[in-house]
């Protein structure tokens, strides 16, 4: 194993397989997909049909190894990820826990897990000469699955999935100490993908819409509504609402958003181009049903993950804001890298809304480098603060510093995707000590070291050609996620914190950030008549 595997190793084991943290809202991120405009469950299923289709397209690409390498500032990236994201899914263990891919091996899995009214179905997708389903067949089958779930008071077992990993890990070794269970269990486990199909949520102001689904995304909206309609241990569950929501949530410890998004993209891009065509119908036989078994201990459980995620979710405040005033392209104009004037922008609305600036951590990719994941960018610099203490200052030369605050984050941008960034040099370090049971150097005792890992903005680009935009929870209790999705003339955000904290306001920081964009693009355009 060459270093950059043992690297990645550590990291995926101590970002996610060793965090005790329910995966729901702490790790694993939603993706809003723009609404639908279908109403009922005819177009909820049709809708679910092609998406089902669009994925298995982007399988095909995947199976055949005809996936075409992405590239940046010219260097090939890694591809391995997107290996990663079908076919696999997180097992609890008692103290770590594992992700398994199932896609490796003789016979790989040929089927999709669909869950309705919290009742979860294989659903075979290949025919016996291994061709797809047409969107047509895929349709009738979730027509089947439909009719045969219509109950509402089945047992939520998938809400297991939500817990603490070490409840989790517990309720799963009970659960599948029963045959039936271990069965049912084992083929959502191996499943290629998950399909949700949504009861409808409660209606909300337009206004609002966005942030109830971002929630819906994250966690289901508690036990009433949808948080028992998922397994979120599964990588990938795509999320399709009777009332025209959609959107998916994935595990992360595989992957990170890009490629994700990516296959978004492939998915979204396929759907606008199928239509829905009759072919002739070969019968098809019914989706199995997964049987559960509930003895009386699950049933406890159950009853106590409902309660954990009715608090998690009335947790979790959302906000989704989208910025129409302009978008990557102004920054551009004025000859400005569009990530690094957001992430000066967030600066600038930190800083208003608390007088001073925080440790903030963005996300830069490391895939050029085999099995490459993530680094991380610190945004707040000397040059961010110098700029972000002028703007309300009326007599300093504001476009100068923010000019040099923008370049500064480049440099430590190019530094972080090259390899050169610090974060994961330290885990390296820390990890060996570890492993050769030698003592920890002392930096990693020291409380400076503390504070600045204790990131108030956790911030991370997702950017895709689907006006959708990503979302995750904060990484400390007292901090915000921010994900972000800028297109040509509008910007995409998603501001998450803790109603359980005093000091933090999603609305807030987003109202502050909205008016720190606003008030850069005046600045410039000021400087630009000057000149």
């Amino acid at each position: 194993m060459n270093r950059h595997e043992k690297l990645s190793d550590w990291w995926m084991q101590s970002a996610y397989l060793d965090s005790r943290m329910p995966v729901a809202m702490y790790t694993s991120p939603g993706v809003v997909l723009p609404k639908m405009h279908f109403q009922d469950r005819q177009g909820q299923m049709r809708f679910a049909a092609k998406l089902i289709a669009g994925v298995l397209d982007f399988k095909s690409m995947i199976d055949s190894e005809t996936l075409p390498v992405e590239y940046l500032g010219g260097k090939p990236l890694c591809m391995d990820q997107y290996y990663q994201v079908l076919t696999s899914c997180r097992i609890p263990g008692p103290k770590r826990d594992v992700v398994m891919n199932y896609a490796i091996g003789k016979t790989p899995p040929s089927h999709i897990t669909v869950v309705h009214n919290f009742q979860f179905f294989v659903l075979d997708v290949y025919n016996s000469d291994g061709s797809p389903l047409t969107v047509d067949q895929i349709y009738v089958q979730l027509e089947k699955i439909w009719n045969s779930s219509l109950q509402t008071n089945k047992e939520p077992v998938g809400i297991l999935t939500s817990n603490h990993r070490n409840t989790w890990g517990k309720a799963y070794n009970n659960l599948i100490k029963d045959k039936t269970n271990k069965e049912s269990v084992r083929a959502i486990q191996k499943s290629i993908f998950t399909v949700c199909l949504d009861a409808p949520m409660p209606r909300v102001s337009d206004e609002m819409y966005h942030n109830k689904v971002a929630a819906q995304m994250l966690h289901g909206g508690g036990s009433r509504w949808n948080s028992g309609n998922r397994w979120f241990d599964k990588t990938l569950q795509f999320i399709v609402g009777e009332d025209g929501s959609c959107g998916l949530t994935y595990e992360h410890a595989p992957a990170e958003g890009p490629p994700i998004v990516f296959l978004v993209d492939h998915v979204v891009d396929y759907m606008k181009r199928t239509e829905m065509v009759r072919t002739p119908m070969i019968p098809l036989p019914m989706p199995q049903k997964l049987r559960f078994n509930i003895p009386p201990e699950i049933k406890k459980d159950i009853e106590k993950a409902k309660q954990n995620m009715n608090i998690m979710a009335h947790e979790l405040d959302v906000r989704v804001l989208n910025f129409t005033h302009y978008g990557r392209k102004f920054p551009k104009s004025h000859k400005m890298s569009p990530d690094a004037f957001i992430q000066m922008a967030l600066q600038l609305a930190y800083y208003r809304m608390y007088q001073t600036c925080c440790p903030t951590y963005e996300s830069a990719s490391l895939r050029m480098f085999r099995l490459g994941r993530t680094e991380a960018v610190r945004s707040t610099t000397t040059e961010s603060l110098q700029f972000t203490k002028a703007m309300d200052d009326p007599s300093k030369h504001k476009a100068a510093l923010l000019e040099k605050a923008i370049k500064v984050h480049r440099e430590h941008t190019h530094m972080a995707i090259h390899g050169q960034g610090i974060e994961r040099h330290m885990l390296g370090l820390k990890m060996m000590a570890i492993e050769d049971l030698t003592s920890l150097p002392e930096i990693f005792m020291d409380t400076s070291f503390a504070v600045a890992a204790h990131f108030n903005l956790y911030t991370s680009q997702v950017g895709s050609k689907t006006d959708c935009v990503m979302c995750f929870g904060p990484m400390v209790p007292d901090g915000y996620g921010i994900c972000y999705n800028p297109m040509d003339d509008h910007i995409n955000f998603a501001v998450t914190a803790f109603n359980s904290c005093e000091e933090t306001n999603a609305m807030k920081l987003s109202q502050f950030l909205e008016d720190s964009l606003l008030d850069m693009k005046t600045l410039l355009e000021q400087v630009s008549k000057t000149q």
